[in-house]
């Protein structure tokens, strides 16, 4: 099938209006299989079809579309930005929408590829070229690209800026239309992944801009809209600098923070509460969250109050939360902080232990895996092992293989044994006995079934 495909497009190629061949060719690609075409890639020539995408024709430019959108998946990003350079610019001009698209898609493969991009940054007229080409296009998937373009290097930063598309962007970001202004912050949290783009944004006053929206965001009765994106680029802001000096320097982001975990709205919940995950994801950040006080202790108990009672989607971002907040790594375990995480987790809720276990019990997949990597965050710290050696029957459910059933809760059930078997406090708490049965555990690995056992019965053949 991959030969007769590139038997017709030498055909294409030989003709003026090929038409029918184009149809023919279209066919037969939707029944071959992408790898038997990348077995063929080197006899794939696409000038030809690229130079087919006539204005003037339209069946005959979206049947060259469609090609070329199945044929340029089995060529490697590489030979991409080498061989079909020239194709590639006109197409960034080309006055039909689905022919820049096609093209965009292409250059976004380039510019995630680390091999494929350096041919574009090398080649500096050709980069120019591009930035410029998108710069004319209010399509979100060129702004998209212009942002991973820029966050390439400082170099390809620089490009997009003088073309003025980056300053386009924040402009939109800051503008008066909500819509627009959710899609460009999701841009500029994308560009903030870098350092030289954080310098950047903060150089241009973008983060101060950002933080006063969402102060006014009390007065916009559309500011649903477009709050959730502005938090969550403060979360990983902090997350990437420094969660002290960005709490510090913005408090209307922890404010907001905290008022979104009381919405009635799950979206805004949600938000917060992968916010609050995000933060308390690294040491500096839980020590942030502890210096609000009694605030964080009100807050914690909101969580586990969700965890048991929203819909499943909100009690997995809770407990993930959970998971992110509560784990600790043995070299940052000071008295201190396990004071700290042992004070956090009683505020949850009456018995915390049993409320995860509980939870733990429901007949769904990823509550289950969730509930479990509770208990693998808090695994290595002393007291969450006194809890769960003092708590009945929570030794044995650790142990029983008979309660999950499929690989993803046997992987999360093994990986809370490996955390328990691997402290160091483990055996002086739970005992010599049970700590032997976890080094045996997970010798066995996370799949292993006992054998059963056959007794000969008296009289049988």
């Amino acid at each position: 099938m991959a030969a007769q495909a590139v038997s017709l497009l030498r055909e294409v190629s030989r003709l003026e209006a090929p038409l029918e061949e184009l149809r023919a060719l279209q066919s037969v690609l939707q029944s071959v299989p992408l790898s038997e075409l990348r077995e063929q890639a080197a006899e794939l020539r696409l000038g030809p079809l690229f130079s087919l995408l006539n204005e003037h024709h339209r069946e005959q430019t979206t049947l060259c579309v469609s090609i070329l959108e199945r044929l340029l998946q089995a060529l490697e990003p590489v030979h991409v930005a080498r061989n079909l350079r020239v194709d590639l610019q006109r197409g960034l001009t080309h006055p039909n929408d689905s022919v820049k698209i096609l093209t965009l898609s292409q250059v976004g493969r380039i510019v995630e590829n680390s091999d494929a991009v350096t041919e574009i940054l090398n080649n500096a007229e050709l980069l120019k070229q591009i930035v410029y080409c998108i710069g004319g296009e209010n399509l979100s998937v060129a702004k998209a690209l212009i942002v991973e373009i820029s966050s390439v290097s400082p170099e390809s930063l620089n490009y997009c800026t003088t073309s003025g598309l980056v300053t386009q962007l924040l402009r939109e970001l800051t503008g008066e239309d909500v819509l627009v202004r959710a899609t460009c912050i999701e841009m500029v949290t994308s560009l903030a992944y870098t350092h030289h783009g954080r310098q950047y944004l903060a150089q241009e006053g973008v983060i101060d801009q950002i933080s006063n929206i969402i102060v006014g965001a009390d007065s916009d009765a559309f500011s649903s809209f477009y709050l959730p994106g502005f938090v969550k680029f403060f979360g990983n802001l902090a997350i990437m600098d420094s969660p002290q000096q960005i709490c510090e320097r913005y408090p209307v982001f922890v404010e907001k923070v905290f008022e979104m975990t009381e919405s009635q709205d799950p979206t805004m919940i949600g938000v917060a509460v992968d916010t609050i995950g995000i933060l308390g994801s690294n040491v500096e950040g839980k020590q942030v969250l502890q210096k609000t006080g009694t605030r964080f202790e009100r807050l914690l108990m909101r969580i586990g109050y969700q965890a048991k009672n929203a819909s499943t989607e909100l009690k997995i971002r809770c407990l993930d939360a959970i998971s992110s907040l509560f784990y600790l790594p043995p070299d940052q375990q000071t008295d201190d902080l396990l004071r700290m995480t042992e004070s956090w987790f009683s505020s949850l809720s009456r018995d915390p232990l049993e409320l995860f276990r509980g939870i733990s019990n429901q007949p769904f997949l990823e509550l289950h895996c969730a509930a479990l990597k509770v208990f693998t965050a808090i695994a290595n710290q002393p007291w969450a092992q006194k809890l769960m050696f003092n708590s009945p029957g929570f030794v044995e459910y650790v142990m029983d293989r008979s309660v999950e059933h499929d690989r993803a809760s046997k992987d999360a059930k093994y990986e809370l044994v490996k955390a328990l078997a691997n402290s160091k406090t483990i055996a002086e708490i739970f005992g010599n006995p049970n700590y032997l049965r976890l080094r045996t555990y997970l010798s066995e690995g996370p799949y292993y079934v006992k054998p059963i056992s056959t007794t000969a019965v008296e009289g049988a053949e």
